[in-house]
């Protein structure tokens, strides 16, 4: 099996393929005799470059709720953020625990942050990974 993230680092697509095995597959994704099956694994990206406030929650939710509708193998949050909004960082946190596909929080490019809400939504995804140069919290790697 080969996976293919564009743009993404080769850690990002260990971590989301560590995800995936680990993840056991559903009688309802079982292919039958004559399926044909998929490609490659489509993963959605979403960029958030900013501090975390309702209309973040907002975007958030709703591509989580298309990429499971989509069936997409995962959603991958590329982040930025100095922190937010307690109540906007609660709501999305509630719905990546919920979530029917494997939500990825990735800080991204170096230079970025995931400090304050940004550290708690990076805890609450399923893979958290970060690039070199970057910090979460109070830390760097």
């Amino acid at each position: 099996m080969r996976l293919r993230f564009r743009g993404l680092t080769p850690f990002l697509s260990f971590a989301a393929m560590a995800t995936f095995l680990a993840v056991p597959a559903s009688p309802a994704s079982a292919k039958g005799p004559g399926d044909i099956p998929s490609a490659r694994p489509e993963v959605d990206v979403l960029t958030l470059e900013s501090a975390i406030q309702p209309i973040s929650s907002e975007v958030i939710r709703d591509a989580i709720g298309r990429a499971e509708k989509a069936k997409r193998e995962a959603l991958v949050i590329r982040l930025d953020t100095p922190g937010g909004l307690d109540t906007s960082m609660r709501d999305i946190i509630k719905r990546i625990l919920v979530s029917e596909v494997p939500v990825i929080v990735y800080v991204s490019p170096s230079g970025s942050r995931a400090a304050s809400a940004g550290t708690f939504l990076a805890m609450a995804a399923h893979v958290a990974a970060m690039a070199p140069g970057t910090s979460i919290g109070a830390a760097t790697p």
